[in-house]
């Protein structure tokens, strides 16, 4: 698991929110960031879904330097009433479901080295900025994100935090979604590293396996490689619905008698997706 911080740190508030203050940023991190821009846009039309593309033309992060949250927060206000947050990391499952509820996205306030291009073990502003802002502007994504923050501030009363966990990670950060008969990639831990996402859409190791959220619930994950499993949706209409129409506290309860799946564990309900 990656570390999380028990308690706000000084400079930052009860909501674990700080400035981004933007001024503090070296040349040299703003040069990180444009080179991690250049390269993940310029390969991700091959792999992205549509709705990742259109968010980033709307974004617009090609500019030179790491964008102020200020401008992002204009144009996502006005796609889907969206607001980007600066924190310092990593933050407690409770204040990460209250943000997203109240539809404002936590970004980390930090941005990996140069020795760290190709992969950062803990998500930063990257990550967060490139990987998952471009789909909150699509109105449907952002309504599905606030929906499984909902259920998880639900979930936390329940003590079944991992469960939504389980469905945020092989969704939200490694989702692929079906397009015209192929596979394209809306999960911002893939759209953040060129070479997972190769690998979820393109490699035969990898099970592709059409979406069923209590087999995702039940489905572990790596942190610290690439994952053995993928689930596919067929739109994120059919995301944003089952999410809003799944009796979660029953399906816990369900859930809870059964063993936790390895990643790569198929089991005889799968339904593997073939693209194309």
């Amino acid at each position: 698991m990656l570390p999380t911080l028990e308690s706000p740190p000084p400079g930052v508030a009860e909501d674990w929110t700080l400035p981004q203050d933007w001024q503090r940023f070296t040349p040299d991190q703003h040069a990180v960031w444009d080179m991690l821009c250049e390269r993940q846009a310029a390969a991700m039309g091959d792999y992205a879904a549509e709705a990742f593309l259109h968010g980033l033309s709307i974004l617009d992060l090609s500019g030179s330097g790491i964008p102020r949250l200020s401008e992002l927060n204009q144009q996502l206000g006005t796609a889907t009433g969206w607001q980007l947050v600066a924190v310092p990391g990593v933050i407690p499952n409770h204040a990460f479901f209250r943000h997203l509820a109240a539809r404002r996205f936590p970004v980390a306030n930090k941005l990996r080295s140069l020795d760290n291009l190709a992969y950062s073990e803990e998500p930063d502003m990257f990550h967060d900025i490139f990987g998952h802002v471009p789909m909150l502007t699509n109105p449907v994504f952002a309504d599905f994100m606030q929906a499984w923050a909902q259920a998880g501030l639900r979930a936390e009363g329940l003590g079944a935090s991992d469960f939504l966990g389980r469905l945020y990670l092989h969704t939200v950060e490694f989702g692929l979604v079906a397009e015209g008969g192929q596979l394209r990639a809306y999960g911002a831990g893939l759209l953040s590293s060129l070479a997972e996402t190769t690998h979820a859409i393109t490699s035969p190791d990898a099970r592709r396996i059409t979406l069923d959220i209590g087999r995702v619930m039940r489905t572990d994950y790596h942190f610290d490689r690439f994952q053995e499993s993928y689930f596919v949706v067929d739109s994120f209409d059919e995301l944003l619905r089952v999410t809003a129409e799944t009796d979660f506290a029953s399906l816990y309860v369900e859930l809870s008698a059964l063993p936790l799946l390895k990643s790569g564990e198929a089991t005889a309900s799968d339904v593997v997706y073939h693209a194309g």
